[in-house]
């Protein structure tokens, strides 16, 4: 038995860069997510007609100095979209941040459980799917486990898809241990 899918529409995941290999995709939704201060990508004169929405802060998980982090608020408004996004008619839904990594995997898990309690786990083996190398803002997943009611569920299973992400990107694990993230990453195996 197929279980019913998490979004009623597809979802990609890209970062600013390859954003151009998505504008003929058939995008009719895009959210983007930047640090404050990046200008705006250029790359969407090339995509159709699309409804495009833009947050602006930084990827880090702790408190910073100048810096502008997600707030409950953040996750909130992420909520909203959700919900917003409902009543539209959605062919696509293309999310992105700097590097497709963190904000826009974490949105995305928030986007896709929040009406589906009890399905975190499905909601990051399908990131794991078509985001192979994600490591979701751990930040917005705390905050979208309080907010949402899930009492660490979806926390437990961000620390599964870590776990399975050092494994299958071992290579790639020295950028985030050497940044914030350190403590997320599981010890070597």
């Amino acid at each position: 038995m197929t279980a019913t899918p998490l979004l009623p529409f597809p979802l990609t995941i890209c970062g600013i860069d390859e954003l151009p290999q998505h504008a003929q995709a058939g995008i009719s939704h895009v959210l983007t997510i930047l640090d404050p201060e990046w200008p705006d990508p250029e790359h969407f004169a090339a995509f159709a007609p699309h409804r495009r929405t833009i947050w602006r802060f930084h990827d880090i998980v702790n408190p910073q100095d100048g810096q502008q982090h997600a707030t409950p608020e953040t996750v909130t408004a992420i909520l909203n979209y959700g919900q917003t996004l409902k009543s539209e008619s959605v062919d696509h839904l293309l999310i992105h941040c700097h590097m497709g990594i963190s904000r826009s995997t974490a949105t995305a898990i928030i986007l896709m459980v929040q009406d589906n309690p009890g399905r975190e786990g499905d909601a990051f083996a399908h990131l794991k799917a078509i985001r192979p190398f994600s490591w979701p803002n751990s930040r917005m997943i705390r905050m979208a486990d309080e907010i949402l009611g899930r009492q660490g569920a979806l926390i437990e299973a961000m620390r599964g898809h870590h776990h399975l992400v050092a494994r299958s990107h071992a290579d790639k694990m020295h950028y985030l241990r050497a940044s914030e993230r350190g403590a997320e990453v599981p010890p070597e195996e």
